[in-house]
């Protein structure tokens, strides 16, 4: 296999919107080395991900940039012939690819894919289409090895949903006249038949409360440490993903999307996946760590309908928080515990806390709750999932609950 020097094609969204092909001058010639349709399907990609940058959040758009534009790259750098002649077996090719990318196509973080400089956006000599995942907290020089990187069977399936979808707007738009990468997943040797039990992401009582005991610590000896505590609180709480307490382009989480009704119940406005809006209730036990985090920042005990500040504030400038800032506030948290927790406890209860991530904290929320006896549908409406079938599959798992029972009489002799 040839060893390809692979090119970034497409910008942010943001950037893509404006693209002006001057500004990238190395794209530019990458794309006009080669026969006419390199080009051409340059522009069809511009054209989709543009459309899923309207139509779709800022995380999709990513996600599928990333997607068409590996496959791009190969299509231009390993098969040298346009979409319209590909079949089934083009894409069994392309899958066999995925697997086992050339080293030179692999990277250890991710990197942004162009440098600008005096107007011009050059390659990042960085980047690198694939990317190989360390445990957290790794020794790169000792775990990178390239050669074992293998995709997991979430990111085959992303693989062939995005050039799914991504033919099918092709062929909307009448550029092309079939779709085999729709037909090609059912073949592609590379997929295992799952039936595994799903394992829930999440905190045990013992490493939560290590959590919040170091932010509560930290919120009463340092008040910069307020927000930390305010943040850990309302992820786990009200069950929220990062991205639903973080700045966005189409939307900002401001402190009157807390709400009370007529009843005196409150609740929380949180813009979620797909772009719906959903209501989440606000439990007691929560309210004093918003009037808490709102005297820190000097505002009222509680929100007004005109309340337009933000609900996490910058540490510096104005206006909310992104989710990588968030990331780093609740990595602080996780870090500390670890260490107080393996400290006090050993390593082995502490482990999951040096893997845990932000999502966890929605994971841990939602298990403690189905563990409370909270009525499914409650719970699911809050977690905003589509059907109460989901958190039952994700949280619940009933019927590999009454197999392990039943599987614990089992004898030896």
């Amino acid at each position: 296999m040839a060893k390809a020097k692979p090119t970034p094609l497409y910008p942010t969204y943001a950037e893509l919107k404006d693209f002006r092909f001057e500004e990238y001058p190395e794209l530019k010639a990458f794309l006009e080395s080669a026969e006419p349709w390199r080009l051409q399907h340059w522009r069809w990609g511009q054209e989709f991900l543009q459309y899923i940058g309207r139509n779709k959040s800022e995380h999709t758009y990513t996600r599928f940039r990333n997607e068409i534009e590996r496959f791009l790259l190969w299509v231009f750098l390993f098969q040298s012939k346009p979409m319209d002649q590909f079949r089934k077996a083009d894409i069994l090719d392309y899958a066999d690819f995925c697997w086992q990318p050339p080293v030179s196509w692999i990277c250890l973080a991710n990197h942004e894919k162009f440098l600008c400089q005096n107007g011009l956006h050059t390659q990042n000599p960085l980047w690198a289409p694939f990317k190989l995942k360390l445990p957290k907290r790794a020794d790169n020089d000792v775990l990178a090895d390239k050669k074992k990187y293998k995709p997991s069977q979430q990111t085959l399936t992303a693989t062939f949903t995005a050039i799914t979808v991504f033919y099918k707007y092709l062929m909307s738009e009448e550029y092309l006249y079939g779709n085999p990468a729709q037909i090609a997943k059912g073949d592609c040797r590379h997929f295992i038949s799952d039936a595994q039990v799903k394992e829930v992401r999440r905190l045990s009582e013992s490493q939560w409360q290590y959590v919040f005991d170091v932010a509560h610590t930290l919120a009463e000896e340092d008040d910069l440490y307020e927000r930390s505590l305010f943040v850990i609180c309302a992820m786990k709480t009200l069950f929220l993903r990062i991205s639903e307490l973080s700045e966005r382009p189409n939307w900002s989480p401001i402190m009157s999307h807390f709400w009370e009704d007529s009843e005196g119940n409150w609740w929380l406005k949180a813009f979620g996946k797909g772009r719906k809006l959903r209501d989440i209730t606000v439990p007691n036990s929560f309210i004093p760590y918003l009037k808490r985090y709102r005297s820190y920042r000097g505002l009222s005990k509680l929100p007004s309908p005109g309340d337009n500040s933000p609900i996490v504030e910058k540490i510096r400038g104005q206006g909310g928080m992104t989710s990588r800032q968030l990331t780093r506030i609740v990595q602080q948290v996780f870090d500390k515990a670890y260490e107080e927790m393996r400290a006090a406890e050993g390593d082995d209860k502490a482990r999951k806390l040096k893997e845990a991530s932000t999502h966890w904290l929605r994971h841990t929320g939602a298990s403690m709750e189905i563990e409370r006896g909270r009525a499914l549908k409650d719970l699911s409406e809050d977690l905003g999932h589509s059907s109460m079938a989901t958190t039952d599959t994700v949280y619940v798992q009933t019927e590999n609950r009454i197999r392990a029972e039943s599987g614990k009489a089992r004898k030896v002799n």
